[in-house]
């Protein structure tokens, strides 16, 4: 198995203290480590309601919490690991081969996902026995 939730990580973004308001910026490369090719968000998420679902064959991901806070699942077939985020200055990257799940969503919350190519249905696995599959065999 070439990735893990090992593999998975933190990122500290830059920060800029101001006292009008501090600023964040993000560029490909640099601190994230593919190259930016798609942004989407989730927002509005319902109490209770859970996203993800699923694991990417390719794409690498860098998940961000803009406002209020959430949980990820990471689940590499052998291990899990629950990670909160809640600060719009942190990343949490996710390689290739990582089952994923968003929980315990707050009220107002917008989670903030760069990834590292353009959306493929291809790419995805929906369907968890699958991805146990493909995990055993790589």
């Amino acid at each position: 198995m070439p990735y893990s939730i090992d593999t998975c990580r933190m990122i500290d973004l830059p920060k800029i203290h101001d006292p009008r308001g501090n600023l964040t910026f993000i560029e490909s490369g640099n601190p994230i480590p593919f190259d930016i090719q798609r942004v989407y968000y989730l927002y509005d998420v319902p109490g209770g309601a859970e996203r993800g679902g699923h694991a990417h064959k390719d794409l690498h991901q860098l998940i961000i919490a803009m406002s209020g806070s959430f949980d990820v699942v990471l689940d590499d077939g052998k291990d899990k690991q629950r990670i909160h985020l809640n600060r719009s200055y942190n990343g949490l990257y996710i390689c290739p081969m990582i089952w994923r799940e968003l929980d315990n969503f707050s009220s107002g919350s917008v989670c903030m996902v760069l990834a590292s190519n353009k959306y493929d249905e291809a790419d995805y696995y929906r369907d968890y026995a699958e991805f146990m599959r493909a995990r055993w065999q790589a």
